[in-house]
């Protein structure tokens, strides 16, 4: 790091020393054109008695003047032209242009590059990614005008993440009709009075022109691959609608919600229950079991509150009414009533593709729009094991109808999967009554957390009397028994219910995918737009990817509408840079941005710093001091990487420290926050701290040390 800084101080002396030489030797006034008049006749001549070493020196000096930005760039085009004639001047002048700005983008890269990304974040990010996709076809244009000042180009693209390569390749393009245009000025240079004169209306008209050749390029690219990706198919006249939205889930409703809310002829088409999984299989109903859970555990924790110890009687069948009550209390929300009075067409059925702009349903619809949104959600994996079709497994989406028959909880549970649902639901069902069973083939539970989370939960789970079997994989089924293997020997576990825990995939059979020729790669794809194969074609939510959350479906949902409704004046393109999750297990697990596992896989330098829940005042008074706040930052920086909370509570205090990075907020803000006390909001204010510690002003505090001291006298 040292030698980098040196390396660094030098690089800005040499361009110190570099433009006081230049304006110390009053080069900037050999520079014009009235000098250049004057002094035509002798250069000429020093060219012609030593033609190789006079051309050398303008190359070098050309190199020069144009990696240090010197003024009168032009001028010097034009001397090669009245010196060396119209070919070679070309000639020296594209390479010793296009080798002096690549020096000035290099420098510009090294010099600033590393302190632009420190500053802005996330926006440097966004910018890099542009660049990255559609960064040469904007600096084509930008050389094409001879009038835009290249310095500023140079130090610009230094600053993202172009590569040197065709950076140069580019410029040298680029430049050429430019410098080609002021080459043949300087062979006409009697009649040239002014730079002003080179570049006539007329000719920066034509400039001006070429340079939008290559973005006239892209947009032609882009009609021609439309043209032919809806080859085949007759596009309707008129539409009977501006958008369909295919599935009723979050994604779905979302859709259907902001495109009526945009005044839109919106057409929502669902062949199960509206709400899709979240409402009536998977959130709603799993926090709600969740929460009797707590609350039993909370029952038997009675003395540790002063109070007398109490064993809670669980009541299943209350505990599933319950549930079913909480779903029928959230479902108006998501009813067809409810859409249909904010404007939006709701049909019942199952929804095919014929064209890319038309829709029929099992119940005899055809109907046609500019734009369709599918939202088709997602399924239960089952995974392909000997005896599984006997087992009368359950899964996510059938649980629930399941349980809701039966009297008591049941007594032997086996569940596979260790990701978020089975240690969610291995919890609930231990604390409920049940002698639960986690099998996870992987060496530990939340393989995507770090392995301190991992461990955590893994610990908690065991004290609620969760048999965890990690390294154990699902064999074989035979009756009511699973053969798990592991280390080679076969373990046999007895069920009495047994849960499919092994995670979810796009549900994509049926919709007409296949005779479109949209792209499936166990989810649909989709470009950075969301579209499809047919950019009038969107799709968000489970079917899509790469996440599977209601809140991602929903955030999807709302690029989608802008473009399909919007697309175009205005495309956006989605960004999933800050995005949330959490595992309701007790205490939660919630996360955003980067942990330790995906940045060390991303090659990301951070820092950690870690608070542990057993100092907050709040979380002691709660009886819930367990767990911690684990923030990532750049090194040397109090910018936020991603955070992980082990806490009661946890996916709320996330929403603090989601907003600061969303917002570039470092955690020298979050500390000069007030927090209410005592809160467990506090324990980030208290995270922050920790950072603090660890980035004093040593030198500020030396220096205070001593003025204290001078002060005593």
């Amino acid at each position: 790091m040292r030698r980098r800084t040196i390396l660094k101080l030098v690089l800005v002396l040499l361009l110190i020393a570099g433009v006081g030489l230049f304006f110390g030797l009053g080069l900037d006034h050999h520079l014009t054109l009235s000098e250049l008049k004057s002094r035509k006749d002798e250069l000429v001549a020093a060219y012609e008695a030593r033609p190789l070493l006079f051309a050398g020196l303008f190359f070098i000096f050309y190199v020069m003047a144009t990696a240090f930005s010197f003024p009168g760039a032009a001028v010097l085009t034009m001397a090669s032209g009245a010196i060396f004639g119209f070919w070679i001047g070309v000639l020296i002048d594209s390479f010793a242009s296009t080798i002096g700005a690549s020096l000035a983008f290099l420098s510009s890269r090294y010099l600033l590059r590393d302190w632009v990304r420190r500053r802005f974040g996330r926006r440097a990010e966004a910018i890099d990614r542009g660049v990255e996709r559609d960064g040469k076809f904007y600096l084509l244009s930008l050389r094409l005008i001879p009038a835009f000042p290249f310095f500023l180009v140079n130090i610009a693209m230094g600053l993202t993440a172009m590569r040197l390569a065709p950076y140069y390749l580019i410029s040298q393009i680029g430049m050429l009709p430019g410098t080609m245009v002021y080459v043949n000025a300087g062979r006409q240079l009697g009649s040239i009075h002014s730079l002003g004169d080179v570049l006539s209306l007329r000719v920066i008209g034509a400039l001006v022109l070429l340079a939008l050749v290559p973005i006239a390029a892209k947009a032609f690219i882009g009609s021609m691959r439309r043209r032919q990706i809806y080859s085949g198919y007759r596009k309707p006249t008129t539409f009977d609608r501006n958008l369909i939205v295919v599935g009723a889930g979050a994604g779905g409703l979302v859709s259907a919600y902001l495109a009526a809310n945009f005044k839109a002829k919106v057409t929502l088409i669902e062949a199960g229950t509206m709400g899709g999984d979240c409402l009536n299989t998977g959130c709603v109903p799993s926090k709600a079991l969740i929460r009797s859970a707590r609350a039993a555990h909370e029952i038997r924790r009675a003395e540790e509150f002063g109070l007398k110890a109490a064993d809670a009687q669980v009541d299943f069948k209350r505990v599933m009414e319950r549930v079913r009550s909480v779903i029928r209390e959230i479902a108006p929300a998501d009813s067809v009533e409810r859409y249909e009075s904010l404007g939006v067409d709701v049909r019942k059925g199952f929804a095919r593709l014929v064209d890319p702009w038309t829709v029929v349903t099992d119940r005899g619809d055809r109907l046609t729009a500019r734009s369709i949104i599918l939202a088709t959600g997602g399924e239960p994996v089952v995974p392909k094991i000997p005896g599984i079709e006997q087992s009368a497994y359950l899964t996510s989406d059938t649980m629930w109808d399941a349980l809701s028959k039966r009297d008591s909880v049941p007594e032997r549970l086996v569940i596979i999967g260790g990701g978020p649902i089975g240690t969610e639901m291995a919890q609930a069902f231990a604390r409920l009554g049940s002698t639960v069973t986690l099998v996870e083939e992987a060496d530990r539970i939340l393989s995507k957390e770090d392995e301190d989370v991992s461990a955590f939960v893994a610990e908690v789970l065991r004290s609620d009397g969760v048999e965890i079997l990690t390294g154990h994989r699902a064999a074989r089924f035979e009756k009511k028994q699973l053969i798990a293997t592991a280390a080679g020997r076969n373990m046999k576990i007895p069920f009495d219910d047994l849960i499919l825990a092994i995670g979810r995939k796009a549900r994509l059979r049926g919709y007409g995918l296949e005779n479109l020729g949209i792209e499936t790669d166990k989810a649909i794809v989709t470009n950075e737009w969301l579209e499809t194969l047919y950019p009038n074609i969107y799709a968000v939510g489970d079917v899509s990817g790469p996440y599977q959350f209601t809140h991602f479906a929903a955030h999807q949902a709302g690029y989608a509408v802008i473009n399909a409704l919007f697309g175009s004046f205005k495309r956006f393109r989605a960004d999933y840079s800050v995005l949330p999750w959490t595992t309701f297990t007790d205490p939660e697990v919630a996360h955003v941005g980067h942990n330790e596992l995906s940045a060390k896989e991303a090659r990301i330098a951070f820092e950690v710093v870690r608070y542990d829940l057993g100092h907050l005042d709040r979380a002691i008074t709660d009886g819930a001091n367990r767990g911690f706040v684990k923030i990532l930052t750049k090194p040397g920086s109090d910018r936020i990487l991603g955070a992980t909370i082990v806490a009661a509570e946890a996916g709320e205090l996330l929403a603090e420290l989601v907003l600061a990075m969303r917002h570039g907020i470092g955690l020298k803000k979050i500390l000069s926050t007030i927090h209410a006390y005592p809160t467990l909001a506090e324990a980030n204010r208290h995270a922050a701290g920790e950072w603090r510690k660890t980035h004093k002003p040593e030198r500020l505090l030396n220096l205070a040390e001593r003025y204290h001291a001078w002060r005593r006298g």
